[in-house]
């Protein structure tokens, strides 16, 4: 594959704790790796159990005896303002940092990851002098009313797929409801955070609110969901680690939100704009090349437009460009590492093995860099592996249907529930599977749409809690009722 150009300047590399630069206490460091060439972009410190000690500490005093929960609301709001100011002023530098570690294209990166980041920390930062409590008209001579306080120091686990916007997505209600943080970045990208932590500083959030501790899950992420000065979690990821997260978390009680996979189906009829349908069908798999949570893996497609549906879907899955994510051209770019790489490869070994017809794709492409073809497989079972695992990458996979009632079923047999769409011009059909479909977002007539007032979130084992809007304030919320005798 071609050479990434114009690699932007690294400057964050050490952990970031109560607002000063410091190495791992271990002296331990790891490599980022660039997934376009497999070539180390830069050593980042370690942090193990100690460092997240020294974090939380640093978290828990700010919370317990600094300025940020206690200081005017609207001030608060103010602050993030000039946060997202700052990230606006180097859009740029962060697109390409955020490509370079992740892999995806840098126009994507800068017109959809960074925008909605930013917008995401603007819409909190609206939220911070609106938080209320409520009077509530008891029996008898009292005053009782309620109080929401922040629930205070928040442990936030983030994966790779989305740096910045995971990043974004903690941070915004965190701040705006005068918690403190401590976040480890995902291992295979944690420099986007790192960057967003000096820029936060920068805009004037005060020493020990934003901590960031990159490091492993067994040592970094296990020691923050363990550590008794922590109140929360709030984890992205996958439902093995969460399981994890559970168990671990239990002997000290914490709060938590989990948003974790999915294997959302979309439902394309007959009557829908089959344009616009294809379209969305090819958008929903292969957006960030495929490693996307709620990405529409399985594509459920009525018999009678099977055929032709199909190769509409094919014609703009060779037509993806894949390659450089540097280069202004390229559609998709590279999967994040190389565990990912070789567990899409071995998907799609299975679905060829299982008799699933690969219309398209199903290669790697290049022999450097982790490039995998837009893959469309037809002739899908839902008892197949490539139907009921959660891929992570741009595999596709297609299943006929014809009955409603036993579409409905079949879309809801699987552990899942983050998303689901449905594509057709019926209002009524519509509104019936958006109501039978168990998922925590149903898109209708598009997908993949996103917006910082909407919360997002899972059924079943994608998760609990939600997410943005009014909604993700609460997991950083406790109330509290106050019951005053008048007489």
């Amino acid at each position: 594959m071609p050479e990434s150009g114009s690699d932007p300047l690294i400057r964050q590399t050490q952990l970031f704790i109560d607002g000063q630069w410091v190495p791992a206490q271990s002296g331990k460091t790891f490599d980022t790796i660039n997934p376009s060439n497999e070539e180390v972009i830069a050593r980042v410190a370690e942090g193990d159990a100690d460092d997240v000690e020294h974090a939380v500490l640093a978290a828990r005093r700010a919370f317990d005896e600094g300025p940020w929960a206690r200081m005017d609301a609207r001030d608060r709001g103010k602050i993030m303002h000039r946060f997202c100011d700052f990230i606006e002023a180097e859009i740029d530098e962060l697109a390409a940092i955020e490509s370079l570690d992740n892999g995806k294209p840098v126009k994507d990166a800068r017109s959809v990851d960074i925008p909605l980041a930013i917008e995401c920390i603007r819409y909190y930062a609206g939220w911070a002098d609106k938080i209320q409590g409520s009077t509530i008209p008891v029996r008898g001579d009292f005053l009782c009313y309620t109080r929401r306080e922040p629930v205070g120091v928040a442990g936030q686990i983030i994966p790779w797929n989305f740096p910045i916007l995971m990043a974004a997505w903690k941070w915004g209600p965190a701040l705006a409801t005068g918690c403190t943080v401590v976040m480890k970045p995902a291992e295979q990208t944690p420099l986007t955070c790192l960057r967003l932590a000096y820029l936060a500083q920068q805009a004037g959030i005060p020493d020990g609110v934003i901590n960031v501790v990159p490091g492993f899950g067994p040592t970094a992420g296990a020691a923050i969901v363990q550590h008794p000065g922590v109140d929360k979690i709030a984890f992205t990821g996958s439902g093995e680690t969460a399981q994890h997260i559970i168990r671990q978390s239990a002997g000290t009680m914490k709060r938590l939100t989990l948003e974790l996979g999915g294997k959302s189906p979309n439902i394309v009829f007959a009557d829908a704009d089959l344009e616009s349908a294809a379209e969305g069908a090819h958008i929903g798999i292969h957006l960030n090349q495929g490693q996307c949570c709620c990405a529409g893996s399985r594509l459920f497609v009525e018999d009678s437009i099977h055929d032709s549906f199909v190769e509409k879907v094919v014609d703009l899955s060779r037509k993806r460009r894949v390659g450089d994510p540097f280069d202004p051209t390229t559609d998709q770019g590279p999967q994040v590492d190389r565990d990912q790489f070789e567990k899409i490869m071995s998907y799609i070994d299975k679905g060829k093995k299982d008799g699933a017809v690969c219309a398209t794709g199903g290669q790697r492409v290049g022999d450097r860099g982790f490039f995998v073809e837009p893959t469309v497989f037809t002739e899908v079972r839902d008892e197949m592996a490539i139907a009921q695992d959660e891929i992570f990458g741009p595999v596709l996979s297609v299943l006929r249907f014809s009955d409603m009632e036993e579409l409905v079923r079949r879309a809801n047999a699987t552990t899942y529930g983050l998303a689901a769409a449905v594509w057709t011009r019926d209002v009524s059909k519509a509104h019936i599977l958006a109501k039978q479909l168990r998922a925590g977002t149903v898109w209708v007539n598009c997908y993949d749409v996103f917006d910082a007032a909407a919360p997002f979130g899972g059924f079943k084992q994608s998760g609990f809690g939600r997410e943005l809007g009014q909604r993700g304030l609460d997991a950083y919320l406790e109330d509290k009722t106050v019951t005053v005798r008048l007489g």
